[in-house]
């Protein structure tokens, strides 16, 4: 029986994450659980797997959790405070960290800190802090799974080689709903438009993330950490398909690739129930129902965010965290209609503009960069929206 706290028990990966506990009982309890603002669904979850702990991001909002959840036997808490706790409660193993954005930062931190494995779908921990969180990972001696399909892809193309030996990573991207859309028209795509992923269900900002391709950027600068490769060594290949995941080429030439079909509950598994695996329910995959499996490398005009990420990590220090917090800010602008599409890779790169990288020593610093950034980033979207 594995122990388990979940960091973002309401969004796509948490509800998936559930999912695999439900269906193995015997393998997995969920010990502590984190929402933000979903609670109806929360505490429909805290109903169903009845954890120790469940904690909300506003401490705003304890009140009325524990309204929904009144007669169960379940400490109820809010704000950074409730979020270590459930974190690093005692019971725990493994934590799933699920947390979208920075906000994931300071928990998953606090539960290395307690010795808690970790299975990571937050890709903004790496992106902002990649270098202090391995530097944790090694001075507390616990082990980092990736969740993301296509580092899930490249750690099951690893097992068993040596890393010394690794060539090149490749990671795949769908090239999103715009692959083909014409780049003078993408100043006019909608809202709607750009949460219309063709092969993946996501959350809103992961799927936006998806459509301008920062996902991908965001991916290089994990994998950078996550596999200990310099970034000159990751590559981007559009493979509409989403069918093969992730590669790795080795010095001899052979390259390993994960293939499967494009559904988020078979790396979760894989990371819950590493080394064995477990039936997901996934689809199995089928090639022969396929004509071809096509590649191409990414048009970086075209998809910007992606050159600005590689900027960002070929930067260091402080500017992954800054072009990290300035995405945010202007995803969020753009899914409430006060900026346009590709206005949202401007907004980056005149947050990137005005920032001098420097040395980042600790997560406090992390997140003063990252509220730095934010800071300006929300100047230049009001400015254009003026």
């Amino acid at each position: 029986m594995k122990h388990l706290s979940i960091l973002g028990a309401t969004g796509s990966i948490g509800v998936s994450t559930l999912e695999i506990v439900a269906a193995y009982p015997e393998r997995f309890r969920v010990v502590a659980m984190t929402a933000g603002k979903n609670l109806d669904l929360f505490a429909q979850q805290i109903r169903q797997f009845s954890p120790r702990i469940a904690a909300v991001a506003s401490p705003d909002d304890v009140g009325r959790l524990k309204e929904l959840c009144s007669g169960l036997k379940v400490e109820i808490l809010g704000g950074i405070e409730g979020l270590i706790a459930a974190a690093t409660a005692d019971e725990t193993e493994m934590v799933v960290a699920a947390i979208v954005g920075a906000a994931g930062l300071v928990p998953t931190a606090a539960a290395i800190r307690c010795g808690k494995d970790i299975a990571l779908a937050n890709k903004e921990t790496l992106v902002t802090a990649g270098h202090l969180f391995m530097d944790m990972v090694k001075e507390y001696g616990v082990r980092l799974y990736p969740v993301d399909s296509e580092h899930s892809a490249v750690f099951q193309s690893m097992e068993g080689h040596r890393s010394q030996d690794i060539s090149k990573i490749i990671l795949t991207a769908s090239g999103g709903p715009f692959l083909n859309a014409p780049t003078e028209t993408l100043a006019g795509v909608t809202v709607k438009d750009a949460l219309n992923h063709p092969n993946w269900s996501m959350g809103r900002k992961i799927s936006i993330d998806s459509a301008t391709m920062m996902n991908k950027g965001l991916e290089v600068i994990e994998a950078r950490w996550l596999f200990d490769v310099p970034v000159e060594k990751i590559d981007v290949n559009i493979h509409p398909q989403s069918i093969i995941h992730s590669m790795v080429e080795y010095i001899d030439g052979c390259v390993i690739a994960q293939l499967g079909s494009p559904d988020m509950k078979a790396p979760i598994a894989y990371a819950l129930s590493h080394p064995e695996r477990v039936a997901t329910g996934v689809k199995p995959l089928d090639l022969t129902l396929f004509s071809g499996l096509t590649f191409f490398r990414p048009d970086m005009d075209k998809f910007r965010c992606l050159s600005l990420a590689y900027r960002a990590i070929n930067e260091g220090e402080s500017m992954p965290a800054v072009m990290n917090a300035a995405n945010e800010v202007a995803v969020e602008y753009f899914l409430e209609g006060n900026i346009g599409f590709t206005q949202i890779a401007e907004v980056i790169e005149g947050t990137m503009n005005a920032h001098q990288a420097h040395r980042v020593t600790s997560i406090e610093e992390v997140l003063q960069a990252d509220l730095w950034g934010r800071t300006i980033a929300r100047e230049i979207c009001r400015k254009r929206i003026a």
